[in-house]
């Protein structure tokens, strides 16, 4: 088995060098992954200069663009033979509601889907790299599980969180749906050194919303969470509402 393992933190990343380790026990792996830190770069791609993907050492490849940039490259380009799957990952830090619309993790796995290889994202809801890593084990179990399903469904990928608390605390997996999230005061304005006005995203207050089933209530429980996602946008309980404004 083939696997392509990519993030968005950097190559450098110990959440991308614990992934690679977990599913070499599946599989071959194949690194490729950006040269820095590409969080928040969503599903982007690099399409006015060229990509200079670089051999590291290790075999690992570091590429100077996006998380999406490195899955194409990988697939049509860099490995001989096409992954059996892409795991993304692990995110230093959690990538759940909303975030899946900005996260440079879970747009490398659906860079995979998109080009017919079954995807998975996984990110860790802390920060605290010593906790992360006792997760290998458990990342070892669920890689085999995953890439043992007999028929992983097409046009869907798996966004995996794993709650800030050490392996051994964990309650249990639970599947479950997004939450949705907002952030309050996320915008900063202050002066550079010369005086003038800048504005800097990020930081801010987060309120969640979602029932008992949502991905973040799992997680502030204390379980992994696993969310099937689709590439497929459409709201569909809306189509005659649309139809019914005479658009046309």
């Amino acid at each position: 088995m083939n696997i392509l393992v990519s993030n968005d933190d950097g190559v450098l990343a110990p959440g991308l060098a614990m992934l690679a380790d977990a599913c070499r026990e599946a599989g071959d792996v194949t690194v490729v992954a950006p040269d820095r830190e590409q969080s928040g770069t969503s599903h982007s791609l690099t399409l006015h200069r060229p990509l200079r993907p670089a051999r590291r050492p290790d075999g690992a490849f570091q590429v100077d663009g996006t998380p999406t940039d490195c899955v194409m490259l990988a697939i049509e380009g860099l490995m001989p033979e096409r992954p059996d799957f892409v795991f993304s990952g692990v995110n230093h830090g959690p990538n759940m509601g909303e975030d899946v619309l900005y996260s440079g993790t879970v747009s490398a796995a659906m860079e995979g889907v998109m080009l017919g290889v079954p995807g998975v994202a996984i990110s860790f809801a802390g920060h605290d790299p010593e906790t992360m890593a006792t997760y290998r084990d458990t990342l070892v179990t669920m890689v085999h599980r995953i890439t043992s399903v007999d028929e992983f469904p097409a046009n869907m990928l798996l966004n995996i969180n794993l709650p800030d608390r050490p392996a051994d605390l964990v309650e249990g997996i639970r599947v479950c749906q997004l939450g949705s999230r907002y952030f309050s005061g996320s915008m900063t304005r202050m002066k550079d050194p010369w005086g003038r006005e800048i504005m800097w995203i990020g930081g801010g207050t987060i309120t969640w919303t979602g029932g008992e089933e949502s991905d973040h209530a799992a997680v502030g429980a204390g379980y992994i969470a696993v969310t099937p996602l689709q590439m497929d946008l459409t709201n569909y309980r809306l189509l005659e509402t649309v139809r019914s404004w005479r658009l046309d």
